[in-house]
């Protein structure tokens, strides 16, 4: 009954109807996609700003870490060997003028020489042109140089307590072992010699030491066509206890060997001194001084008493620092008296610590000599001992 009584469309009227709502469905999801593409287009260029400020944070993140943080390097003095980071376009760019780096062969108040090394001027990752001749270039810990200070002599002096008494003040570096680089390996180059050197900054001094320098012919020469402004330290000992205690440390290796007058004397009833041993001949200072007078001013020499330097390590050891050109730091409030090793040891000032001293063999016993000899022994080397005196303008009481 009611489907009889409701209105029925002609399929004229219908086909209108369907068309208009398609239309209208359509005009609705045309006006959705415009929006749904504007919206997707604005995310676009949303997401590729952001992508753009992403990757350029990451890059600076990158260069800040190939750039050492100040307290990785633990120096202000390594740090202004640092090159400056490019991360940003306001940082100030690296200057173009020329740095002038003195290279002269020694560290004090005479240097004259000044060789020039140029920064590099645009481009942070190329590497500083034209370094100083006797060093190979590390930015971050310094640089290997050719030593501008060497402890040449003698052997049974006082060459370690030297070496390791001035390697205390923070202006030197120093090579702990012995490199015999101009009498048993100069041929291997000065780049090998250079490469044993530990890293130093420009305002430090590079020290190594070899006692057997002193006794070598060719040394002298081979050391000034080095550098003839190379700073010298020869520490010397009495001559007759020298002997005695480079025969003390043979003997502790050695125990067969013949006795200490066996050796000492070519005959015994005439007291005539074998030179020909190389624990007398070393003692014969002024013979062995004459080749380095060739080649260096006696001036570029500082001869350390073996003596004092028991009895008085301070004021030795500023003598030195005063050689060097360096400030006097190595003070008495660095060492401690050994009574146990007769040997004078290293502390630090502010008390903490235990005092370091010298291996075990410094400060040996010495084997007992009989008093005679002892005694033939200082006669012999008394004139060579005044004519060292002479040379070198010192007295160093020997007699």
């Amino acid at each position: 009954m009611y489907n009889s009584m409701a209105p029925r469309l002609s399929p004229r009227r219908a086909r209108k109807y369907l068309f208009v709502c398609t239309l209208c469905l359509s005009c609705t999801l045309l006006c959705y996609n415009l929006i749904l593409r504007s919206h997707s287009s604005m995310h676009s260029r949303d997401q590729s700003s952001m992508n753009s400020r992403d990757q350029s944070s990451m890059q600076q993140g990158y260069e800040q870490l190939s750039c050492p943080l100040p307290h990785l390097i633990g120096s202000k003095k390594l740090l202004q060997k640092i090159p400056p980071c490019p991360h940003s376009a306001t940082t100030a760019p690296p200057s173009s003028a020329p740095l002038t780096h003195t290279v002269s062969d020694i560290q004090g108040k005479n240097q004259t020489e000044p060789t020039q090394v140029t920064r590099a001027p645009s481009k942070p990752t190329e590497q500083p042109t034209s370094p100083p001749w006797n060093c190979t270039a590390t930015p971050r810990y310094g640089q290997k140089r050719l030593p501008q200070a060497i402890i040449v002599g003698v052997k049974k002096g006082g060459t370690r307590a030297v070496l390791e008494f001035i390697r205390v003040h923070p202006q030197v570096r120093a090579m702990g072992t012995e490199p015999h680089f101009f009498d048993r390996n100069y041929e291997r180059g000065l780049d090998w010699y250079r490469n044993l050197m530990p890293r130093s900054l420009d305002q430090q001094i590079t020290v190594e030491k070899t006692p057997s320098y002193f006794v070598t012919r060719d040394a002298p020469r081979r050391i000034a066509h080095m550098s003839p402004r190379v700073k010298l330290i020869v520490v010397v000992r009495n001559p007759v206890t020298r002997a005695i205690s480079d025969y003390t440390q043979t003997l502790s290796k050695k125990p067969d060997i013949p006795s200490f007058n066996e050796l000492a004397f070519r005959n015994r009833t005439s007291g005539e001194v074998d030179t020909a041993w190389n624990a007398i001949r070393i003692g014969l200072y002024a013979l062995h001084l004459q080749p380095w007078l060739s080649h260096f001013p006696i001036s570029q020499m500082h001869f350390v008493s073996g003596e004092r330097l028991i009895t008085d390590p301070a004021g030795e050891m500023a003598r030195v620092q005063d050689f060097l050109g360096l400030k006097r730091l190595v003070t008495d409030k660095h060492f401690y008296f050994n009574r146990t090793k007769g040997f004078p040891c290293l502390k630090k000032p502010g008390g903490g610590g235990a005092p370091r001293c010298l291996g075990k063999s410094k400060g040996r016993t010495h084997v007992q000599i009989n008093p005679e000899d002892i005694e033939q022994l200082r006669d012999f080397y008394r004139p060579h001992n005044i004519k060292f005196y002479e040379t070198v303008g010192q007295d160093f009481h020997w007699e």
